[in-house]
């Protein structure tokens, strides 16, 4: 897509502003490194859950659609993204999943109901085809299995089923099934947000850590080069969140990889729109004390490995919509129901705004300056629920505004991420005090030789000028830097959406950026507004 340009005045950095109006000043320097950039921290979700399976990626008959019913303009927009590890089936709709429904013929395969979405499952779309769909797009999966209904038992038969090698009766099963090679799935969470009570199944922090312990064992027991993913509380405002991380992690850290963790933001959660522009404040309070508790478990076993933390649900969800609908068909309880349930409904098809694709961007900086930490996420979800990307039935797909922000990370990302330290002027929130007007990550690819920078100005109000110095960088040069790309997504109206009848409402935009010394850039950022800068040196 072409980019369109926008001329921005700069002033040489270093000169003293003379015009009132002129934007206030923050430096990013001193650039601590963090970690080797993970690959998954560019991951997604599919759930089975509204029309992110049936009328997202799988619509038969839809012109694009493969021999498989997979729609191919969907794929491609999965490629544009950069996605490269997706979490499948769910969510809480694998907690009374038997994924046996989901392969062999498809005439063939039960329908059943769903309690966690009130819908009803088809079954269409399991795993066999799934895995199809993954080898298309290019992604790795990470597998969920079912701890609400199901345990051992079932996660050791589908463990069988997906990666084990011919000779076996389920191995054999998938074979006849037409997919004659192992999948070789490594990733796989060990049930979904088993503290909620809203969950099929759920559990206190004793009962749950007891169990997923017997499961990753039995597990690791089958193939000890599996990567285990264990629930962590479903967000950092759980009642017993700290402790049923703490419980979980120390009882069965022999056996675990990961923990996960889980954050939606909207601004309808906070006091006011500057609020919501800082929720990457919150998701960083998660981090760190997750990554405490995990660093907790690893001392107290006196351990040898560390484990990770696998944010595999984040991003903006007007959720104050959901509990309305639940609401609802939880309060019509006068009698017995008969009420057919619907198939792939309309479901949490949030349309985001400027705004929220600037809180997603500084998101994904967050994650990125813990990435050290963070070795796995997955942004929720892929299409249509909560999604970047939109597919009309039997129509076109289109970008959200949140796409770009993950698509540049996702592609420019590489190497190490570094950490810059920001002094300039803050902005004040309820939540959260004083907080950094401008949040940025620097990431450097040495063998390479390249670079990205991405910010937001999360200032409601203000325009904000950054000044980026990369002089500590490993191998830079009296050269200095030279900017090769550098793109904006801003708005004068924050809550301009794109949708399906105006779907290029909101696009970045190129910028120029300014050479103060050698080794740094500069460029304007306006208010509520995200920028990446990719470089060469």
């Amino acid at each position: 897509m072409a980019l369109t340009e926008r001329h921005i005045s700069q002033e040489p950095a270093g000169a003293q502003a003379t015009d009132r109006t002129a934007p206030a000043t923050s430096t990013a320097g001193h650039l601590a490194p963090v970690a080797a950039i993970p690959p998954r921290l560019f991951g997604s979700f599919v759930e089975h859950l509204g029309r992110c399976v049936y009328g997202g990626i799988y619509e038969p008959g839809h012109p694009t659609s493969d021999r498989y019913g997979f729609r191919s303009d969907v794929i491609d927009l999965v490629r544009e993204l950069g996605v490269t590890c997706v979490r499948y089936p769910g969510g809480n709709f694998v907690s009374t999943y038997a994924w046996e429904d989901g392969t062999g013929p498809r005439d063939a395969r039960p329908i059943r109901r769903d309690p966690a979405w009130h819908s009803t499952e088809t079954n269409q779309v399991g795993i066999d085809d799934f895995y199809r769909w993954s080898q298309e797009a290019g992604t790795e999966i990470m597998l969920a299995v079912n701890m609400g209904t199901r345990g051992i038992a079932a996660a050791l038969d589908e463990l069988e089923y997906v990666n084990g090698a011919a000779g076996t009766t389920l191995a054999d099963r998938r074979i006849s099934n037409g997919i004659t090679e192992p999948m070789d799935i490594r990733m796989w969470c060990i049930g979904n947000e088993m503290d909620g009570p809203w969950q099929v199944g759920h559990m206190t922090a004793q009962e749950y850590a007891r169990a997923v312990d017997k499961v990753a064992h039995a597990m690791k027991l089958a193939d000890s080069g599996l990567e285990l993913v264990a629930c962590g509380s479903s967000n950092a405002h759980m009642p017993t969140f700290g402790e049923w991380e703490r419980t979980v992690l120390t009882t069965a850290y022999d056996n675990l990889d990961f923990v996960s963790c889980h954050a939606y933001y909207f601004e309808h959660g906070h006091a006011d729109l500057q609020e919501f522009l800082t929720s990457s404040q919150d998701m960083a309070t998660f981090i760190d004390t997750v990554a405490g508790c995990a660093r907790e478990a690893k001392e107290d076993n006196g351990g040898t490995h560390d484990i990770a933390l696998s944010f595999d649900e984040w991003g903006v969800w007007y959720s104050d919509r959901w509990n309305r609908i639940e609401a609802e068909w939880k309060a019509n309880a006068a009698a017995v129901h008969h009420d057919p349930w619907p198939k792939a409904p309309h479901l949490l098809e949030d349309i985001y705004t400027v705004a929220d694709a600037v809180v997603e961007g500084s998101l994904m900086i967050a994650m990125l300056k813990r990435c050290d930490s963070v070795r796995s996420a997955s942004r929720a979800q892929l299409v249509n629920v909560i999604a970047p990307i939109m597919a009309e039935p039997n129509g076109p797909v289109w970008r959200q505004t949140v796409f770009y922000p993950f698509a540049e990370a996702a592609h420019h990302a590489r190497g190490t991420a570094y950490a810059p330290r920001i002094t300039g002027p803050v902005v004040h929130t309820r939540a959260y005090g004083a907080v950094q007007a401008v949040d940025a990550v620097v990431t450097w690819d040495e063998e390479s030789r390249t670079g990205l920078i991405l910010a937001v100005n999360r200032d409601a109000a203000a325009e904000h000028r950054l000044d980026v110095d990369c002089s500590t960088l490993p191998g830079i040069t009296d050269d200095g830097l030279h900017a090769t790309h550098a793109i904006q997504l801003h708005d004068a109206d924050p809550y301009r959406r794109n949708t399906a009848t105006a779907p290029n409402s909101v696009t970045p935009y190129a910028i120029h950026t300014i050479t103060g010394t050698p080794a740094t850039l500069t460029f304007d950022m306006p208010a509520i507004s995200w920028t990446a800068v990719r470089f060469t040196a």
